[in-house]
């Protein structure tokens, strides 16, 4: 199984992300190119969440680009498009509770790692947002640094991720409206730090493993 990683110059990274890597394996023989990504490596808590994306070469949504870089709005049509003309998505999230069991980098891997396996068409060939690339990940792989703002299957997932985690973190703030998750996501503010001074973290959802929460609880 061939794997690498890319360490690009700035140069090199487009000022949209584009199709021509996809189609630079496209070119080799490979048909199914999946990209990857995550979201929620930083917060205090929730889960993180990893999105798979099989792109149709024929039908992609325009105005793919790093979920950051879109207003929420653009990221709102832009999931929904995906999942209209996208030949598969899948998606995977892993709990505060396995991200303290293990460590925020490993479990954001297995997440990636089980969002590839769980799409519905088997990925010929995948593009991994970052450094690394998953463990005991049965496919040929590429890690690409700046991934999202490079490929636009990789921008697509990163748009299904960010879309999901942030509706899921609006649910938790229903249920725990004292911290503020909706407005947030579980990110280190000001008002989530206060918030968990005067409430206390709340267990499996909260990540006991990260400062400021370590220790003090």
């Amino acid at each position: 199984m061939s794997h690498k990683n890319d360490l690009p110059l700035f140069q090199d990274i487009p000022l949209m992300p584009d199709y021509a890597i996809e189609e630079s394996l496209i070119a080799k023989g490979y048909q199914n190119i999946a990209g990857v990504d995550e979201v929620g490596r930083g917060p205090l808590a929730g889960p993180v969440v990893t999105a798979a994306v099989i792109l149709d070469r024929n039908n992609i949504p325009d105005g793919l680009n790093d979920s950051k870089k879109l207003s929420a709005k653009k990221r709102e049509a832009l999931y929904d498009g995906i999942l209209r003309s996208a030949v598969a998505v899948s998606i995977c999230s892993l709990s505060a509770t396995e991200i303290d069991r293990t460590d925020i980098r490993k479990a954001a891997l297995e997440a990636m790692r089980r969002a590839v396996c769980s799409l519905s068409v088997n990925a010929d060939y995948v593009l991994v947002d970052g450094r690394d690339i998953p463990p005991k990940l049965a496919y040929p792989a590429q890690a690409l640094i700046k991934g999202d703002g490079r490929s636009q299957s990789i921008a697509a997932a990163s748009i299904i991720a960010k879309v999901t985690r942030d509706r899921l973190m609006e649910k938790v703030g229903e249920v725990y409206p004292a911290y503020g998750f909706e407005k947030h996501a579980g990110y280190a503010t000001a008002f989530h730090r206060a918030a968990i001074e005067h409430e206390g973290p709340v267990k499996k959802l909260h990540r006991f493993s990260f400062a400021p929460i370590k220790g003090a609880f």
